[in-house]
């Protein structure tokens, strides 16, 4: 071997041992979680669970959600979150959720934001899911999920006076009106509607089954939606306490309700929207019961529903109480996986 091949030689084995004694370079982790589905009828399907709301809680709902539909039934589940500048959830940034990108190929979106204005970029992933005639579930604040300020969509937003009352009332059947029941006084008892008993996202439920410490919104959807479920106004803050008496259940507002939207495309979707759904609330079965039933019947699996669906909680539960100011701190999306003991300790 010749001086010159020694020295290449030699160059290259440094070369190699730097490598392999180079510390190995952190990647981050994706500003959202995925729940792959196991085995159950929506194997095969893809949901996308978008968070982002300040007061109720998505971003713990909706990883508990995705758990439930992923491990008791199958759908593939990609939650997403409102992410802050260090990179941890953040439900006060309006203007920022990672990963819409998943809508392209998703059966099933299921929203619960509430007045985001995110730029254009990532509200026209949502824009072209909500038009393509795919089907949606909205979630309490998705009423009122968009205030988008540039004028490419502001269209979307929950109080557009062209197109009246935007993404909550054109598509899901009602914008933000008000507070029925006395917020944080008042809480709410599900009733099935006289002429819903027989629709198959009720099914298993009971009056009663549902509840959920969330107040009442006042709700008055469109014609053509069909009433699922009544709100019941209860005089305090326990599944047990008495109805209010007077003009608050009479008549009963709605806070459950299916219709169908036909977008740009031309094709209609079957649109799901509950007043209920914060993280507390999903501590009640029967609120679990219907947001898994509605999920069933908006891909057009509700021939699958059953009266025993498994809805049972995946890990440990305990969401933060609703409320402004009340968000868990310095959380990361990666938490909220499957195999996180962090995650499961909340």
């Amino acid at each position: 071997m010749n001086r010159h091949d020694r020295r290449r030689r030699n160059a290259l084995t440094l070369a190699l041992t730097l490598l392999l004694a180079a510390p190995a370079v952190a990647v981050a982790a994706d500003p959202w979680v995925v729940y792959e589905g196991t085995n159950g009828p929506g194997k095969g399907k893809r949901v996308v669970l978008i968070s982002g709301d300040e007061e109720y809680r998505s971003e713990e709902a909706l990883p508990q959600l995705g758990k439930i539909l992923a491990r008791r039934h199958g759908f593939t589940c990609t939650v997403l979150f409102a992410i802050g500048k260090d990179g941890s959830i953040d439900p006060n940034r309006t203007d920022n959720i990672p990963g819409l990108e998943a809508l392209r190929t998703a059966d099933l979106m299921i929203i619960a934001t509430r007045f985001r204005n995110l730029p254009d970029e990532q509200m026209k992933e949502v824009v072209d899911y909500i038009e393509s005639g795919r089907p949606i579930i909205g979630m309490r604040t998705a009423t009122h999920a968009f205030a988008i300020r540039s004028p490419t969509y502001a269209r979307y937003s929950w109080n557009n006076r062209e197109w009246k009352g935007g993404f909550g009332k054109q598509v899901l059947g009602e914008t933000w009106v008000s507070h029925h029941g006395n917020h944080g006084h008042e809480s709410t008892r599900g009733i099935i509607a006289p002429n819903a008993r027989e629709n198959p996202i009720v099914r298993g439920i009971k009056d009663g089954d549902i509840w959920g410490p969330t107040d009442v919104y006042e709700a008055h959807p469109p014609a053509d939606a069909t009433v699922l479920v009544l709100g019941q106004v209860v005089q305090g803050m326990k599944p047990t306490d008495p109805p209010v008496e007077g003009k608050k259940n009479d008549p009963l507002m709605p806070v459950a309700w299916i219709r169908s939207y036909t977008g740009t495309q031309g094709k209609a979707a079957r649109i799901f929207c509950t007043t209920m759904g914060a993280a507390t609330d999903l501590e009640s079965e029967g609120i679990r019961r219907l947001l898994v039933n509605a999920a069933y019947w908006a891909v057009g699996l509700e021939d699958q529903i059953t009266d025993h669906t498994d809805v049972a909680l995946v890990g440990e539960y305990h969401p933060l109480p609703f409320g402004f100011g009340k968000a868990k701190q310095g959380v990361r999306p990666e938490e909220h996986g499957l195999s996180s003991s962090s995650a499961a300790a909340r």
